[in-house]
């Protein structure tokens, strides 16, 4: 018995080695009119295992396609559609640049930086004073999101002055930020509720 681990590797595995050495037969034809015809059948044996894509546009493109690629592009055969180039599969997708920009503190995340610096260019008054409080418990639930064990006030409207060079700066004896849980043991909680209120009911 010859094991699938002692067999080449299938380039494509998701249509059986059945499959593939049927692929691998149709390469080995001499004839070039018996080839074609080998490897239409073949086609329609694709098209049977994957029904999905008669609804997908170009659909039989793509079983032309995976035909190619599983016979390590040496089928030479009359295709109705251009197949893929190996080419294309060599190709190395463009690096995606990673951000380099320059975050002061990660677990608050650039957006609220920038609504930090924003801020700072309202005229003072009730509204500047809202929005620092909003953002000022925004920052804590950030935090305490990073550090599940929690934060204290002071801590948080110091990170705001250190933001702001110290433009800003709120006591923490006056300013009561929002009482918040980690996600989730909020989730913990609402789930032991549910399970009370359940055994009540029954």
């Amino acid at each position: 018995m010859e094991y699938n681990t002692q067999q080449k590797k299938l380039s494509l595995p998701e249509y059986g080695r059945s499959i593939q050495h049927m692929v691998d037969h149709a390469v080995s034809i001499a004839d070039k009119t018996e080839r074609q015809l080998c490897a239409e059948t073949i086609i329609k044996v694709m098209k049977g295992m994957s029904p999905q894509l008669r609804e997908v546009p170009d659909g039989d493109r793509k079983l032309w396609d995976h035909l190619i690629i599983m016979s390590d592009f040496k089928l030479d055969v009359d295709c109705p559609f251009e197949v893929i180039k190996k080419e294309a599969l060599e190709t190395t997708p463009k690096r995606i640049p990673y951000p380099t920009e320059d975050i002061k503190y990660r677990h608050y995340g650039k957006l609220l930086q920038q609504l930090i610096e924003k801020a700072q260019t309202y005229s003072e008054g009730p509204e500047k004073d809202e929005l620092l409080l909003e953002i000022a418990n925004q920052m804590k639930r950030d935090f305490v999101e990073w550090n599940k064990e929690g934060v204290e006030d002071a801590k948080i409207l110091g990170d705001l002055a250190n933001f702001t060079k110290g433009e800003v700066k709120l006591n923490s004896n006056e300013v009561k930020l929002c009482q918040h849980k980690p996600s989730s043991q909020e989730s913990g909680r609402k789930n032991t509720v549910q399970k009370k209120k359940n055994k009540k009911r029954n």
